[in-house]
């Protein structure tokens, strides 16, 4: 009879992308390169990244520091705001500002990226079949990530707002038997020269 093993899930921003988004920054390129050698050594089955130039570029980079570990480019890894919540959800003093920000994001039809965030959690989360421990990668977008993190801690399907990720730092989370998921690492930037953390988010966010 076949077991189930722990699946350890390890979710990174891409790195800095230029103002056009059409790619890495030069200094997305350093971020993802230094990504690449904090995972050097660790186990992963794949790396999986979304569609988008950014974060396919930072996949490569980090996989070229790996050691022969498969890239997969995976739709549901992509760019998308994985839940659009109503005003009756949200706490009252925050409810306006929060819905307003969601709606600069939210696409002509918010049930694709409902869809595609309840792939993404079908697809990477729980513990696997088997009697071996699964690691995977997937190089991202910061509303994903917030989206894993709020549901490993079963947190109200808004809470993704507000978990904000800098580019490549590292989030890993826990799947095991029998257990409650457990984020283990969140937002970690230890692998980033000072200079490289927290770009693009204003200094009052610097911590």
């Amino acid at each position: 009879m076949t077991g189930t093993a722990p699946r350890y899930l390890y979710l990174a921003r891409h790195g800095e992308a230029l103002p056009d988004h059409s790619g890495l920054a030069e200094n997305g390129h350093r971020q993802a390169a230094l990504l690449g050698e904090r995972l050097r050594g660790v186990p992963l089955a794949a790396v999986h990244h979304s569609p988008l130039a950014r974060a396919e570029q930072t996949a490569r980079i980090v996989a070229d520091r790996l050691d022969g570990v498969p890239l997969h480019l995976t739709e549901c890894a992509g760019d998308y705001v994985p839940y659009v919540p109503t005003a009756e959800e949200l706490p009252p003093d925050s409810a306006d500002f929060l819905l307003r920000y969601v709606a600069q994001f939210s696409e002509e039809d918010p049930a694709r990226g409902t869809a595609l965030a309840a792939e993404a959690l079908e697809r990477f989360t729980g513990p696997v079949p088997g009697d071996e421990a699964r690691h995977e990668l997937i190089v991202t977008h910061n509303f994903l990530i917030g989206w894993f993190v709020r549901a490993a801690l079963d947190a109200p399907r808004w809470r993704w707002l507000g978990l904000n990720q800098c580019n490549a730092a590292l989030t890993v989370i826990r799947y095991a038997p029998n257990r409650p998921s457990s984020v283990l690492v969140s937002n970690d930037m230890r692998h980033l020269p000072e200079e490289l953390r927290w770009t693009g988010f204003p200094p009052e966010l610097h911590v």
